[in-house]
C-alpha cells in the first residue's frame, strides 16, 4: 500500500477516534453496543467474537457459532495494545507500518499479549477520553474495524458515510 494511502487512514481512523465519541457510556450502553454488533453480523452471516469493557472489567462479551477459541485471544490481545495507546488498534497498526516497525521493537511489548491489528477501538466519553474498549475478531481486520465504526457511527448518530474507510 502506498504511503498515501497510509496517511489517508491514519488520518480517518484519527478522525473516527474523534468523532465516535458518547456523552456518557456504562454497562447498559455496553449491552445495546455489544448486541447491535451482534446483530448486524448475523445478519451479514459473519461470525465474530465482541467483547467490550468499561473500566477494563469486562462488561459484554460473546463468541459466536463459527468463531474458534484463537478469537478470544487475538480480540485480548488487539484490547491490550487500544487500552495501553487510547487509539484504535488498527490506527496503531497503520502507524507502524508507515513508520516500518511493530510494538515489540518501539515499546518492547510481547506479541503474545499485544496486537497492532484491526478490531478493537477505544469508547470515549466527551470531555473524559477513553472509558473502556470495544474489540471485534474474526474477520480480516479492516473488516473487524469496519463493523465496529459502522455500529459506532449510528450510536452516535453520525452519518457512517462520512466515517467509513474506502474499501
Amino acid at each position: 500500500m502506498s504511503d498515501m494511502s497510509l496517511d489517508d487512514d491514519i488520518a480517518k481512523l484519527a478522525e473516527q477516534e474523534q468523532r465516535l465519541q458518547f456523552e456518557r457510556f456504562g454497562a447498559a450502553d455496553a449491552w445495546a453496543l455489544g448486541s447491535a454488533l451482534k446483530a448486524l453480523a448475523e445478519a451479514r452471516g459473519q461470525a465474530v467474537t465482541i467483547e467490550i469493557r468499561v473500566a477494563r472489567e469486562l462488561v459484554f462479551f460473546h463468541a459466536m457459532p463459527g468463531t474458534v477459541p484463537s478469537n478470544a485471544d487475538w480480540a485480548r490481545r488487539k484490547r491490550n495494545a487500544c487500552e495501553l495507546l487510547g487509539r484504535s488498534s488498527y490506527r496503531i497498526g497503520r502507524e507502524l507500518e508507515k513508520g516500518g516497525a511493530t510494538l515489540e521493537a518501539k515499546m518492547g511489548l510481547a506479541t503474545r499479549d499485544y496486537a497492532a491489528h484491526g478490531g478493537a477501538f477505544p469508547l470515549q466519553v466527551r470531555g473524559m477520553g477513553p472509558v473502556g474498549t470495544v474489540t471485534v475478531s474474526g474477520l480480516p481486520q479492516r473488516a473487524d474495524h469496519a463493523l465496529i465504526v459502522e455500529v459506532l457511527a449510528g450510536f452516535c448518530r453520525l452519518p457512517h458515510d462520512e466515517l467509513a474507510l474506502p474499501d
